[in-house]
């Protein structure tokens, strides 16, 4: 089994394939560290030599901010949007969607499972207008009693 960037690569997968696991090298990065390593496409893992693993362990090394620093920049990033304040950041705090999408009726992920309110049962909705009136009443007693003061 091959390990780059601290990622295990399944020896079974093309290179190409196993290369996008490593989080930050996607799709058309791995097209560039291939072309620059030399390696084909087509090849299996298990298939490589030491020396093509190490031109392509270079090449993610030099050239590219993958796994750990990059999910500490993104954090970092998310932080810093979070402190100042802006549209972004308060998105972010308030785990909504960030980029402009739709929150009416989709956004599901984000949100979270529906919580249904408007249906109840007539025993729970018995016992929540008892508590309703009684704070209703409690309200309406300190209004008349400020009004005589």
């Amino acid at each position: 089994m091959v390990r780059i960037a601290g990622v295990d690569l399944l020896s079974d997968k093309r290179v190409d394939i196993a290369l996008s696991r490593i989080y930050g090298v996607g799709a058309s990065n791995v097209r560039k560290i291939l072309k620059t390593a030399k390696v084909e496409e087509g090849k299996r893992v298990k298939d490589l030599k030491e020396d093509e693993v190490a031109r392509i362990q270079k090449i993610i090394d030099t050239s590219y901010r993958v796994e750990g620093d990059l999910r500490q920049e993104v954090a970092e990033n998310i932080k810093r949007l979070k402190v100042i304040g802006c549209y972004r950041g308060i998105r972010h705090s308030k785990n909504l969607p960030v980029k402009g999408q739709r929150t009416r009726s989709n956004a599901r992920t984000k949100r979270g499972k529906r919580v249904t309110i408007g249906a109840l049962k007539k025993e729970v909705r018995a016992q929540m207008g008892t508590i309703t009136t009684d704070k209703k009443a409690q309200a309406q007693t300190e209004v008349k009693e400020v009004r005589k003061k």
